[in-house]
């Protein structure tokens, strides 16, 4: 019986697909290559205009965290695909267009292109009662369209929706600035001569600042509460591929906290110094900041540390010390936070206060045929990773693998959780974090079982 352009078989119910996977960014795309090795049908829907994700600087009109002085903080040779290597002309820290060409060349190379549609927005995913799922997406001319697939692979990132503060300080109605995200920061360029607040001491923070005191005619940061910051390079070797080497993997959890302390003290000293806070928590209990520029620009001039803002009036903004400054625009880099609107109500995916409850950090135990693919956050490069959750998937779509039953999933999932509070405390985000090499080595053993 031969099926329709649609799908649908004649005289019978639509035939549903094998696999949709939503997202064409790193992670959509590795999640994409694996379907495709192991001949698997697939469909990848990606709203952008092209693939990249958030390295594909944003066109016109478009929000996006892309911003012109975005560089990759992991070394190269471990944040390209594995059987794709990033050029050797690259530097060992590429900037984002030359990562966006690279994960386009990547989708070329292996194939995935025609398989991708692109301005293509999911709407809504369910599942229905045979336990297929329904994907309803709209295309770049509006035209609504339901697909039926046996799978989903949510590789959408969870750099989704900006937050500000909420409520924003006193007086904010009162600024005379302008006050954005940095999902709409492009370049520093675009505030030459202008008197700049940047609140937050995050990865976008400290890159904004930075980009901003070569410009700005004055560069702020406001830092509520300290972070460790943690320059690229120590010893002369990028931090991931310390992370990566065995004899840091045979060193035990609380060695690699006095390494890692030891190191930063002699590379930087105290972060009091430079006139910022302390950290509050020891290293690995909250994520860190990666940073070359920051701690210079503070050293020269560029940037003044301020603590966390307490009010707004017309131009002025106060900080909580006391001190005043005149400010043209306030650049919030507060970061993100997870959303995926077209899933159904009660996800494990940020179903309970921002906790992720996934098994493996891939797997919803209740709701069999979803997966989700690089809803990671691991302290050094993630492409590995989501290479391997991506075979691992391919193998379950495929039948090679087999998952335990949904109770042991979920004694897994509040196993994991316990270990992240007692490390991190209670906060929903940090129920994404991972270990890169416990991680790897978990889902390398779940692909040889």
């Amino acid at each position: 019986m031969e099926a329709s352009l649609d799908g649908s078989r004649a005289g019978g119910a639509p035939h549903a697909a094998t696999a949709c996977v939503i997202g064409a960014g790193l992670s959509g795309l590795a999640a994409a290559h694996a379907l495709s090795a192991r001949g698997i049908d697939f469909v990848c829907l990606e709203k952008a205009p092209d693939v990249g994700g958030i390295w594909r600087g944003p066109g016109a009109g478009e929000r996006g965290p892309g911003y012109r002085s975005l560089h990759l903080n992991t070394a190269k040779q471990l944040t390209g695909y594995s059987d794709f290597p990033m050029p050797a002309e690259l530097p060992l820290y590429p900037g984002h267009a030359d990562v966006a060409a690279y994960l386009r060349a990547f989708a070329e190379w292996a194939g995935l292109l025609p398989r991708v549609e692109l301005r293509t927005e999911v709407l809504a995913v369910r599942q229905d009662g045979d336990g297929t799922w329904t994907v309803t997406s709209r295309d770049a001319r509006g035209e609504v369209t339901e697909r039926r697939f046996e799978h989903v692979l949510v590789a959408s990132g969870h750099n989704t929706r900006a937050t500000l503060p909420n409520p924003l300080p006193p007086g904010a109605e009162s600024f005379t600035g302008t006050i954005l995200h940095s999902m709409d920061f492009r370049d520093g360029g675009d505030f030459a001569g202008q008197r700049v607040v940047v609140v937050g001491m995050g990865a976008s923070g400290v890159d904004i600042a930075s980009d901003l005191s070569r410009h700005a005619a004055r560069t702020v940061l406001s830092v509520r509460r300290g972070l460790h910051i943690v320059p690229k390079q120590l010893f002369g070797m990028s931090v991931d591929l310390i992370a990566d080497a065995p004899w840091w993997n045979d060193m035990s959890f609380t060695d690699q906290r006095r390494f890692v302390d030891q190191a930063l003290f002699v590379a930087r000293g105290k972060l009091s110094d430079y006139g910022l806070p302390e950290p509050d928590h020891p290293i690995f209990s909250s994520a860190v900041t990666i940073s070359d520029e920051i701690l210079s620009r503070i050293r020269h001039g560029g940037v003044v540390p301020r603590p966390a803002i307490d009010s707004l009036d017309g131009a002025k903004v106060t900080f909580t010390d006391g001190t005043v400054e005149e400010a043209d625009a306030i650049v919030y880099c507060t970061g993100f936070r997870m959303d995926f609107p077209f899933l159904p109500a009660g996800c494990p995916a940020g179903a309970r206060q921002g906790v992720v409850e996934l098994y493996k950090r891939v797997v919803a135990p209740d709701l069999p045929g979803l997966y989700f693919v690089g809803l990671i956050r691991p302290v050094g490069s993630i492409t590995r990773l989501v290479e391997a959750q991506s075979r691992w998937v391919a193998g379950i779509v495929d039948g090679d693998v087999t998952l335990p039953p949904a109770d042991v999933m979920r004694e897994e999932i509040g196993t994991y959780l316990k270990s992240i509070e007692e490390r991190y405390g209670r906060t929903g985000g940090s129920s994404i974090q991972v270990d890169v090499g416990p991680y790897l080595r978990e889902l390398r053993e779940l692909q040889d079982a």
